[in-house]
């Protein structure tokens, strides 16, 4: 009973008594009281997004709430009254509340509504039916075609979809399976385990990759192709070794499986649209350095398009994820808190990181994103570690040279989508546990050798293409 009540009393009482405590208790040389309220922010953020006393959503909208009460420009009379010296640096109330309308924020609305037209006019089925055709018959080449098609859909559209998705069209594949045959395993793991991988290949693939975007701007800026140029070679590889890992863990004692997915491609106007500004977007993502225009920009126009032909009615807008648009705007908010108020940088001040090897930074800071992510949500562990890995990443500049700010970055937001050890750690994996095939050790074994693959491998990845800038 007294765990039920912690769940609500501590993200109360905890940051409350961080208000109540000097400043020189927390070891940072002239901590101001915005400051310390930012502290008290972030930890109330912490604990609801662990505990999760309330939807970890509104835990994003309280955080832009707290910041405009207690630490923004136009926040409570009584929360300015201390001298400026012991205030601090009070943060404009439009950069908080512009959090809400982010380019990341759009970027992510363009991403959504690409998905539900594709899936109202039946796009992701069919082109599922197409492309799986090739891989014949055999269950191993079936389950790789399987996860190549869901992890190129994954890095388009919500993992959640789908997942939900792949998984509708396996049942009755599934189904073909015996009691005790662990190619079903297998089968209903392949989906949410490519899911998860697929989401990394993308700037619009998993919340994450759009939170880490916030930070990647000015020299560290990276465009939607280029985040594809190590993004993809990332996810085919981590796909060939989960598909290895699945086949060996579970193999499949059936010699032959016929996937039946009937339909076909929709010829009507409304289609035929769909079709055509699903490529064009996706072109001009890829080649941004031709047209001029950004990925924020590009991802509007479907936007417009969809609206303006009635493919994407009100009806339609009521069925966004509007909370993973929130999730995300709290989590920059966050970053901005730290960043404007100075506290990040305070903070990696007043640690000895100079005496720590940047190689061992980065591989610290990745591998407790990825503990973390098994536990929460992806989306909130991005959101509350990477605003304090840009901050030592910049505070590190001449220790991280040729691009090493961006390589810590990047390893902390792949760790952040490499935690499938459990149903809890993904929606994707919820789904695939809610399916009754999979037991949790079997999914945990698989996300727990993925996970430390995958770090080794974004390591080997990031080191040969910073070399590579390096020597460019």
């Amino acid at each position: 009973m007294m765990k039920k009540y912690l769940k609500y009393l501590l993200p109360v009482l905890v940051p409350f008594i961080i208000l109540l405590l000097p400043a020189s208790s927390f070891g940072i040389d002239g901590m101001t009281l915005v400051e310390q309220r930012v502290i008290a922010i972030f930890v109330m953020a912490t604990l609801c997004w662990v505990l999760e006393p309330i939807p970890i959503y509104a835990t994003s909208v309280l955080i832009i709430v707290l910041q405009l009460l207690l630490i923004s420009d136009k926040g409570l009379w009584f929360t300015k009254s201390a001298p400026a010296e012991e205030l601090g640096h009070l943060i404009s109330h439009k950069a908080l509340m512009g959090t809400f309308a982010s380019p990341i924020i759009m970027l992510f609305l363009g991403g959504f509504f690409l998905a539900m037209a594709a899936t109202k006019y039946r796009l992701d089925v069919n082109l599922a039916r197409v492309l799986l055709k090739p891989f014949g018959q055999n269950p191993k080449f079936v389950m790789l075609g399987l996860m190549m098609i869901t992890a190129v859909f994954s890095m388009f559209m919500s993992n959640t979809a789908t997942t939900a998705m792949m998984l509708s069209i396996l049942t009755p594949v599934i189904a073909l399976f015996g009691r005790d045959d662990l190619g079903k395993v297998a089968f209903a793991l392949s989906v949410p385990v490519a899911a998860n991988i697929g989401g990394i290949g993308t700037p619009i693939g998993t919340p994450p990759n759009a939170v880490a975007l916030k930070y990647l701007v000015d020299e560290n800026n990276i465009s939607f192709g280029e985040w594809m140029v190590f993004g993809v070679p990332f996810v085919v590889v981590m796909l060939f070794i989960a598909w290895l890992l699945l086949t060996t863990l579970f193999p499949a004692s059936i010699k032959e499986i016929n996937l039946n997915i009937k339909g076909r491609f929709l010829k009507t106007p409304k289609a035929i649209t769909v079709y055509v500004t699903f490529v064009i977007t996706i072109l001009l993502w890829l080649m941004g350095g031709l047209h001029g225009m950004n990925s924020y920009v590009v991802a509007l126009i479907p936007v417009a398009v969809f609206s303006m032909f009635k493919i994407i009615t009100k009806e339609d807008l009521k069925k966004i994820s509007w909370d993973v648009l929130w999730l995300v705007s709290g989590g920059i908010a966050l970053g901005v808190g730290l960043d404007k108020s100075g506290l990040a940088a305070n903070a990696i001040e007043a640690i000895p990181f100079a005496e720590l090897h940047p190689l061992l930074l980065i591989a610290g800071a990745s591998a407790l994103c990825l503990l973390m992510a098994n536990f929460m949500s992806h989306t909130a562990t991005a959101n509350l570690l990477l605003p304090l890995v840009a901050a030592l990443g910049a505070s590190m500049h001449s220790l991280l040279p040729y691009g090493g700010e961006v390589v810590l970055i990047l390893a902390v937001t792949f760790a952040a989508s490499l935690g499938m050890s459990l149903p809890i750690s993904t929606p994707p994996n919820a789904l695939a546990y809610a399916s009754g095939h999979v037991e949790t050790r079997q999914m945990a074994k698989v996300g727990v050798v993925l996970g430390i693959i995958g770090l080794l491998i974004t390591y080997a990845m990031l080191y040969v293409l910073n070399q590579l800038s390096y020597v460019g």
